[in-house]
């Protein structure tokens, strides 16, 4: 069994959201606290320590909740973990292997033919290369999913 999805997973979903609504809001405060000179206005200085919790929280949303914490790969099928939940899932069963390739972190996005215990769509963080040179390859892992989806369907024909 090999695994496909990236050991930092746990901090892209875990940690990062927490340290990113924390520091605004831990700003913010230290700044209401400290006693004002003269009459300078707060909210200028805090309307931006508000508006990037909000922010961030839409972009982990999109992009960082819903991956899946663990991908293994073993012989033709996937072993899925996500929150303590575990699904097999066929490799016969994808339908589409999709990669982003610019984004931070990349992401791997399996369509399936049917709902699995997480959805018609798994997606995860590929435990690939890193750097600025890997950014303009495709994938590996990827490539190699996209390889073996494809041959299962030449069997099958």
């Amino acid at each position: 069994m090999r695994r496909l999805s990236s050991s930092y997973t746990v901090f892209y979903k875990r940690v990062l959201p927490f340290v990113w609504l924390l520091l605004p809001l831990l700003s913010a405060w230290l700044l209401w606290n400290i006693p004002a000179h003269a009459q300078q206005p707060r909210w200028p200085a805090l309307f931006p320590m508000l508006v990037i919790p909000a922010i961030g929280l839409v972009l982990f949303k999109k992009l960082i909740f819903d991956l899946v914490d663990e991908v293994w790969l073993d012989g033709e099928q996937l072993l899925v973990k996500s929150r303590g939940l575990q699904a097999r899932i066929a490799l016969a069963d994808v339908v589409n292997v999709n990669t982003t390739s610019m984004t931070n972190p990349r992401r791997i996005t399996l369509m399936l033919r049917s709902d699995s215990r997480f959805g018609r769509n798994v997606s995860f963080i590929p435990a690939s290369p890193r750097g600025f040179a890997s950014a303009f390859k495709p994938d590996p892992i990827a490539v190699e999913l996209i390889g073996r989806v494809d041959a299962l369907r030449q069997v099958r024909r």
